[in-house]
C-alpha cells in the first residue's frame, strides 16, 4: 500500500455481521447511582480531580408521535468509576451545572447535538470542553459514527444495545441498566484516550474497505 493510500485514501468500517460475533464488552469499574441532590456534591468532587470523563445521557423513549421526554439520566464516566445523574430525580443542581459548565474538564461523547437538544428541555446551560467523537474519529479515517461501530473497530468487541429503549424513568435502575449506561459513558472515554495515546495505526485496522464516491456523507450512524 502506498504512502499516499495509508495516510489519505482509506475508509474504516465495520458491518452489522462482523459486530455480531465480537465478544461482548463488560464493565469491572464501580457505579454510583446519584439519585438524591445530597449526593450530587460528593460525585461532582471526584469527576473534578480528572481532566477527561466519558459523557452520555439517557431518555425514556416515547413511543407517540410528537411526545418528547426530558434527559432521565446524564452519565459521567472515569477509566473506573461511572456516576449515574438521575437528572429526572434531582434536576440540574448547582453543582452539576458547575461541572458541565467548567472549561477546564474535557467531556467525551457522541452526537452531543442530540444531547444538548434534549438536555436544554429541562434547563438552560452553557456546556464548555464537550468533545464529539462523531466528529473527532474522521481524522483516524473512522467513517462510522455510532458508538457500537466505533467501538468495534478500535477495540474488537461488541457493546450491547438491549437496554437502549428501556424505561428511564423507572422507580429503580435495574443492574442491566446501570451496567449498559455505565459503560456508554466509559466506552467514550476510552475511544478518546486510544485514539489519543497514537496507538491506533488505521493502515493496519482489519476493517479497511475501499472508499467509495460520497464516503463521508452517507456514514452509519446507528447508536
Amino acid at each position: 500500500m502506498s504512502q499516499s493510500l495509508t495516510e489519505n485514501n482509506i475508509v474504516i468500517s465495520i458491518d452489522k455481521a462482523s459486530i455480531a460475533v465480537l465478544p461482548l464488552e463488560t464493565f469491572a469499574g464501580k457505579i454510583t447511582v446519584v439519585d438524591t441532590p445530597e449526593k450530587v456534591a460528593a460525585a461532582v468532587d471526584v469527576l473534578m480531580r480528572e481532566k477527561v470523563v466519558g459523557f452520555d445521557t439517557e431518555t425514556r423513549p416515547s413511543f407517540k408521535k410528537g411526545k418528547v421526554n426530558h434527559v432521565a439520566l446524564m452519565q459521567f464516566s472515569t477509566s473506573g468509576h461511572c456516576f449515574l445523574f438521575r437528572v429526572n430525580k434531582i434536576g440540574i443542581t448547582p453543582e452539576l451545572r458547575s461541572f458541565i459548565e467548567n472549561p477546564d474538564i474535557i467531556k467525551v461523547g457522541l452526537s452531543l447535538k442530540d444531547d444538548f437538544s434534549v438536555m436544554h428541555r429541562s434547563d438552560d446551560f452553557s456546556p464548555s470542553s464537550f468533545i464529539d467523537l462523531q466528529h473527532y474519529v474522521n481524522q483516524f479515517h473512522i467513517a462510522d459514527l455510532g458508538l457500537q461501530r466505533i467501538y468495534a473497530i478500535l477495540f474488537g468487541r461488541r457493546i450491547s444495545k438491549h437496554q437502549r429503549l428501556t424505561n428511564w424513568e423507572a422507580e429503580e435502575l435495574s443492574e442491566g441498566q446501570q451496567i449498559y449506561a455505565a459503560i456508554d459513558a466509559w466506552a467514550c472515554l476510552r475511544i478518546y484516550s486510544y485514539l489519543r495515546s497514537g496507538k491506533f495505526i488505521p493502515s493496519e485496522s482489519p476493517y479497511i474497505r475501499q472508499p467509495e464516491s460520497g464516503d463521508g456523507e452517507n456514514c452509519n450512524v446507528e447508536i
